[in-house]
């Protein structure tokens, strides 16, 4: 008994110690900082308003999306609950800008617009609301230039699976 508590005592004393290295070093940092907000201006409020995914892409980047086989979409093909629909995105184009995400039948395509800055890894993990089976589209921007790749979702009615 004597020697478990001496245990638990020493490796608890050895975390304290590591932890405390660690954050006088400055491998952990001390403090968090919040992400920047963009100004009003760069907010994209009409593409977020626009219906349809073409006309949706054409407001948002100025431009029509190409398919493409290097963007990798995660997501299920049967969501048994709409309001929650997880998504991943990730790519291995180069030197990724944007990633969108668009609902097809959704009332506003647009479902979330994200700025990717130059050295971060180009992936994307968000939850859509879904209001009925339909296509996904995930919009990525490549060296100035728009490639798309679709997924079908079918949103059950009710949750049962069916």
């Amino acid at each position: 008994m004597t020697d478990q508590r001496r245990r638990g005592f020493l490796k608890g004393m050895l975390g304290a110690g590591v932890a405390g290295f660690a954050l006088g070093s400055g491998i952990v940092p001390l403090r968090v900082e919040a992400a920047t907000v963009p100004d009003a201006s760069s907010w994209p409020k009409k593409a977020f308003k626009t219906p349809g995914v073409d006309e949706t892409i054409a407001e948002l980047y100025g431009m029509e999306a190409t398919e493409s086989d290097q963007i990798t979409m995660d997501l299920p093909t049967i969501a048994q609950n709409g309001a929650v629909v997880p998504v991943t995105i990730e790519t291995t184009l180069p030197n990724v800008s944007g990633i969108a995400l668009l609902v097809a039948k959704n009332p506003n395509a647009l479902a979330a617009s994200f700025q990717i800055p130059e050295g971060t890894l180009p992936f994307v993990s968000n939850r859509l609301k879904m209001a009925e089976t339909t296509d996904v589209v995930a919009v990525v921007i490549s060296d100035g230039k728009a490639y798309k790749a679709t997924q079908n979702v079918k949103v059950t009615v009710g949750g049962c699976g069916g």
